[in-house]
């Protein structure tokens, strides 16, 4: 799967195991920063994460910052991203195969590399249910988008 990853300073240390870790499952991964561990603000590697799935240079993305929050807010006020935050497995699968979720945002201060892995891996392996109820319901996330 193509992947990109970003992180903002809080994510950096974290990010840099899960690059290892998901190249080593095969997946092509573009990393949109941070590339130290410099304070940087997370609505701009938001912003990166997004438009590279918005252009279809990715199928899906994840962001790690302190929380998760601040990037889930950041990639969800981009067109085209629904992004949630996952500190369990269940909600890291359910939230694509039920909301057709495409940014994953993990709080690096919350989970630890084993917990992160865990995520990710029931992230990927995650298809969106296209019954009706979740297409309908998808649908009407994307009329409050367009909306405002």
């Amino acid at each position: 799967m193509r992947l990109v990853v970003g992180s903002d300073h809080a994510g950096f240390p974290l990010k840099g195991e899960l690059l290892v870790y998901l190249r080593g499952l095969g997946h092509e991964v573009d990393d949109v920063g941070s590339f130290d561990p410099k304070p940087v603000d997370f609505p701009d590697i938001a912003r990166k994460v997004a438009a590279a799935i918005v252009s279809g240079k990715a199928e899906r993305g994840l962001m790690v910052c302190g929380t998760g929050v601040g990037a889930s807010i950041g990639a969800n006020k981009m067109k085209g991203i629904r992004a949630a935050v996952c500190h369990d497995v269940h909600s890291a699968h359910q939230c694509v195969e039920h909301d057709d979720v495409n940014v994953m945002c993990i709080g690096a201060q919350i989970v630890g590399p084993w917990l992160a892995r865990d995520l990710i891996s029931a992230y990927l392996a995650a298809e969106f249910e296209s019954s009706e109820d979740f297409k309908r319901r998808v649908e009407k996330l994307a009329q409050l988008e367009r909306e405002g």
